[in-house]
Order: structure tokens, then sequence, then C-alpha cells
């Protein structure tokens, strides 16, 4: 006896590949060598991150008419590493649950990020002092993410090419993490009187600006640069990359109001760029009234303030110069 239409549509559904595997949510695509790795990058990340975070110890107090006269510059160090952490934060968050946070170690870089943005606020706000392990364990755990986002990519057919790069995991969103990290550390250093760290500082932030434009680049490549402000991201900050480098490899006191005002231009590009990509969430269809999907599929919110990160470093960078060449 044959089933109703109604019936048989049900039992079709039952019987459908994409409903079971919603039920049963496997963990598809991960072998149990990665599953082993990144529980252990969870455990070893995370508690190393919550440990450096509790055991963290207090700065010395200074002695009553003591100078500190770099303070300003270290804290925008901090304030730099923070806004960094928070744009790794919320970046991971979004895309490890596209990813479906299949393997526990996608839960390693929230862990981690959101304890450094903790220490880099305190740090900023009280000048810093007590905090260094927090911040080479994000260097740590954004090294070891960048070997699990290669390893994502090269799992795929066709490895290392074009596709891939495209959709697989993005290698710049951990190396961010790690640049938090470094940037935490070189502020604590700087405090303590880091012969040289305005030129290692200026070199550091061209590196990470290049490699940010390149990121923007690749996606917005994706993207096939549909709305001409696309261009503004690869085209403008890779000057202020280009004059921090040039910052860098100088050894004479400078004023140099261009690099400062390139750098402010590019600060202000990645808060615009924030906007341009709240805009690109608005135009999907369903707007933000289906914002749980087009948060994930639009283009990445968190990821422009990264820029704006970067020039605030080497706007402290370039202030910490005339002290080492005067």
């Amino acid at each position: 006896m044959s089933l109703p239409v109604g019936d048989l549509l049900i039992e079709r559904r039952r019987a459908s590949p994409l409903v079971r595997r919603r039920r049963s949510r496997p963990r598809a695509g991960e072998p149990a060598a990665a599953l082993a790795l990144g529980t252990a990058a969870l455990a070893v990340g995370g508690g190393a991150s919550l440990g450096a975070a509790l055991l963290a110890e207090r700065p010395a107090p200074r002695r009553r008419g003591a100078s500190d006269a770099a303070a300003p510059d270290v804290r925008g160090l901090y304030a730099a590493a923070g806004l960094l952490a928070l744009s790794v934060l919320l970046d991971s968050a979004i895309e490890h649950y596209r990813g479906g946070y299949r393997n526990p170690g996608m839960y390693t870089p929230l862990a981690a990020s959101a304890v450094t943005l903790s220490a880099a606020i305190s740090d900023a706000a009280g000048g810093g002092g007590g905090k260094q392990a927090v911040y080479a364990a994000a260097a740590g755990v954004g090294a070891v993410g960048v070997g699990f986002h290669l390893f994502n990519i090269f799992k795929r057919p066709g490895r290392l090419n074009w596709a891939n790069l495209f959709y697989a995991a993005p290698i710049g969103a951990p190396a961010a993490l790690s640049l938090a990290g470094v940037l935490g550390l070189a502020a604590g250093a700087a405090r303590r009187g880091w012969r040289g760290a305005g030129r290692k500082l200026a070199a550091l932030c061209a590196l990470g600006l290049a490699g940010t434009v390149g990121e923007a680049g690749l996606l917005h490549f994706r993207g096939a640069f549909q709305n001409p402000f696309m261009w503004i991201p690869v085209s403008l900050p890779p000057v202020g990359a280009a004059l921090l480098a040039k910052a860098a490899a100088e050894n004479r006191p400078t004023p140099r109001p261009l690099t400062r005002g390139w750098l402010m231009l590019t600060a202000a590009i990645g808060l615009g760029g924030a906007g341009f990509h709240i805009f690109g969430v608005s135009r999907a269809m369903g707007g933000w009234r289906n914002w749980r999907q087009n948060m994930v599929d639009g283009p990445p919110i968190p990821a422009p303030p990264a820029f704006t990160a970067l020039a605030v470093a080497g706007l402290a960078a370039l202030a910490l110069l005339p002290s080492e060449t005067a």
C-alpha cells in the first residue's frame, strides 16, 4: 500500500543525509590526530593564558618623584595590543562559529584573546608592568594557530591554490593574535628602557601592516573589488607601512609629519572599514533581521580595526624614536 504524499515527504526528509548529519553532528573532515591536537591546544593554550593572568605579578610601585617619560607611548602600545586582541576575539568567534567548532582547538584563540584584551586594558589604564606572561602565551597560541590554519589549507584538494586561500582558514587571523602578544611584550620592555625599541617597533608595525594589507587584498579580490572603496585598504596603508619601514631604517631625529599623518589616516581607514562592512551585512538578504546568517557569511566586521591597532602602535613607535636618536 502506498503512503500518502505528505507522509512520503516526511519519510524522505527523515531519510535525508542532511537531516541525519544535522542530528548526529559528526565531526566530519577532522582526523582523530587533529582533534587530539586541538584538544591539547585548548588545554595548554587556554590554561596557559588563564594561568598567566591569575599569576601575573603586580608592578613594583615607583618611588615618589620618579619620572616615566615613556608612559604615554607605552600605554599606546598596550592600547594597540588590546584593540588587536579584540579584533581577533570577535573575528575568531564568528569564523569558528561558521566552522561549527568542529575542533576543540577552535576555542583556544577565544580564551587567549579575551585574556590578552583584559590584560592590555589593565596595563593601559595603570601603566603596565606585570602581565608579560599573558602576552607571551598569546604569541604562542597565535603561532600554533597559524600551524592549524596551514594544516586546514593543505588537507583540502588542490592544497595551496586560490580557492583554498579564499575559503579555507585565514592565516592572518592567528598571526594577528601573535602580533598582539608581541606588542604587549614590547610595551613592557619599552617601559623598562628597552634600547632601540622605537626602531624595532616601527619595523614590526610596518611588517604587520603589510600582512594585513595582503589579507585584505586577498579577500577583496575574492569579492572582485565590486565596490571602488575596496581598493582603499590595499592602496593607502601600504604607503604607511613603507614610511614606517623608512623610519626604522634611518637613525636621525626628525619630526616625520608625513608618516604621522599617514598613520592617522590608516587608523581612520580601519574604523571606516568596519562601517563599510556593517553596511555590507545590512545589504545581504534579510539585513540585520537575519543577522545570524549575514554576520557569518557577510564581510567580517571585526577585521578592519586591525589597521587601526597597527597604526596606533606605529604612532607609539614614532614617539619613541626621538629619545633613541637624539
